[in-house]
């Protein structure tokens, strides 16, 4: 379904049974909200998110009246898919009574959400919506809903700054209003400077994990400069994260294994650990040498060319990097 069909009938009759994907998390979030709200059933709803989940749990939850007289909402969230069989039951059973609800968002990828949509055909009353990514426009939009709701007075140029000092992450955006919101005034883009957290740091980490991927660059080195990051910082975070690749690359061709406690000193988090020890398995140890020294020379060149060169000097090394790998 597409979503302007599904802001229609959500206003008229909300579908009962939903499965929602896709790659905009946080309107996926505000509609589980909107349902907690025209049902108002925050205290009596049941959650089941990733390994929480329970066919037997969910489906005797569905089966039964509420203690209130109120709805049954069950929200599922998780990456992996549920059988047929228990999504085809749950759906069933919220066909049978009108106080029931079941909400399922999805987090896997929208390929293994194709064969879960025929457990929420519209002919049992359910549906489906895929949310993409929304582009610069739509999310600003959004936030401006969001930002009328609060009663926070901010304009689109003012939004449009937050978007980039937060790297276009949505759902931190609307955080920040919420804080923002507290000062009771107009905020601008000075104050939007003076008290919000850039995240240029992660946008960092995102380039490097790109050069090491050998993905394109540019726009992300361009966004850097964007935010505020000076050439020198760029260079460092990239000599740092190189060694920190070298490390995982010699650990794993002496030990034949990953601990990132053992190699850094502390415990990352899985997703980042596995990650970093897959960019270091596909690169060869002179790649890693040749990039040590060219990132050294570079490192003096910079201090050596004007400021007006810089940036098109550090175009240029990252270009150069990925002819590395």
């Amino acid at each position: 379904m597409y979503q302007r069909d599904f802001e229609k009938i959500l206003r008229a009759t909300p579908p009962r049974a939903m499965l929602f994907f896709g790659e905009n998390e946080y309107q996926i979030a505000n509609y589980l909200q909107y349902y907690i709200n025209i049902t108002n059933s925050a205290e009596s709803m049941l959650s089941l998110y990733y390994d929480e989940y329970s066919f037997e749990r969910a489906k005797s939850y569905l089966s039964q009246s509420s203690l209130f007289g109120g709805i049954n909402l069950l929200i599922v969230k998780r990456d992996k898919k549920i059988p047929k069989k228990e999504l085809d039951t749950l759906v069933e059973l919220v066909g049978k009574n009108p106080d029931n609800f079941f909400l399922f968002h999805y987090t896997g990828t929208a390929t293994n959400a194709k064969s879960l949509q025929n457990s929420f055909s519209p002919k049992k009353g359910a549906n489906w919506l895929r949310l993409f990514e929304p582009n610069v426009r739509e999310s600003i939009e959004l936030l401006q809903r969001k930002a009328k709701n609060i009663g926070l007075e901010i304009d689109y140029y003012a939004l449009q700054h937050l978007m980039l000092v937060l790297n276009n992450n949505i759902a931190l955006c609307a955080n920040e209003l919420n804080k923002l919101a507290i000062l009771g005034t107009k905020v601008t883009s000075k104050d939007i400077d003076r008290l919000v957290y850039s995240t240029a740091p992660l946008a960092t980490e995102q380039l490097l994990i790109e050069l090491f991927e050998k993905k394109p660059i540019v726009k992300t080195i361009t966004k850097l400069l964007e935010l505020g990051e000076d050439e020198f910082s760029i260079l460092r975070s990239t000599q740092f994260f190189v060694n920190q690749i070298f490390l995982f690359h010699a650990f794993m061709k002496l030990n034949g294994y990953i601990d990132s406690k053992a190699i850094l000193g502390y415990k990352l988090p899985k997703p980042i650990e596995e990650q970093k020890a897959n960019l270091a398995l596909r690169v060869k140890s002179p790649a890693l040498l040749n990039i040590f020294e060219y990132l050294l020379e570079m490192e003096i060149e910079l201090k050596t060319t004007p400021s007006q060169n810089r940036e098109l000097l550090l175009y240029g090394v990252f270009i150069r990097l990925q002819s590395f790998l």
